[in-house]
C-alpha cells in the first residue's frame, strides 16, 4: 500500500504547477499543446487562455507565427517520444526567432506523473484520481 502522503504531495505539486500555468496564461502567454484534448482536459482544470496547436502546421511556420506575436509562450506537448521531440524542435524553432519558450511546468508536470500518465489529455483524470485518493475536493479551485 502507498503512502497517502506520497499522494498529497504529487497532488499539491500538480495544483502549484497548474497555477503557475494559470498565471501564465493570465499575463496573455500562449500555450502549444498537441491536441484539441489536451485543451479541454487544461480547461476542466480551469486553466483558461490562448491555445494553439503545434500539430497544425509546419513547425517552423508556425514558430515564426508565434515568434511574431512577442508574447510569453509554454510548450506543453506530451512526454511521450513524439512529444519530447516536438517540444525540442519548437524550443529550437524559438530560440532561433530570440524567443525562449517555457518548458519548465512540462518537464515537472513528466517528472512528477510519468509513471502513471504520458499525456496531457490525461492530465484532468490524473488530478481527479489524486483528488479521489487524498480526500481533496474535486470543485477545489486551482488558482
Amino acid at each position: 500500500m502507498v503512502d497517502p502522503d506520497i499522494y498529497r504531495k504529487r497532488l499539491e505539486r500538480v495544483e502549484e504547477l497548474l497555477s503557475e500555468l494559470s498565471d501564465y496564461s493570465g499575463r496573455g502567454a500562449i500555450i502549444i499543446v498537441e491536441g484539441k484534448r489536451d485543451i479541454l482536459s487544461l480547461k476542466r482544470l480551469g486553466i483558461e487562455g490562448d491555445f494553439e496547436l503545434a500539430t497544425r502546421y509546419s513547425l517552423f511556420n508556425f514558430s515564426e507565427r508565434i515568434a511574431e506575436l512577442g508574447r510569453e509562450v509554454i510548450i506543453l506537448t506530451d512526454w511521450d517520444r513524439r512529444g519530447d521531440l516536438l517540444a525540442v524542435k519548437l524550443s529550437e524553432y524559438f530560440e532561433n526567432f530570440g524567443l525562449r519558450p517555457e518548458l519548465q511546468i512540462r518537464n515537472k508536470l513528466k517528472l512528477i506523473s510519468q509513471k502513471e500518465i504520458k499525456d496531457i489529455e490525461s492530465l484532468y483524470n490524473y488530478v481527479s484520481r489524486l483528488r479521489l485518493k487524498t480526500g481533496s475536493r474535486f470543485d477545489q479551485d486551482i488558482r
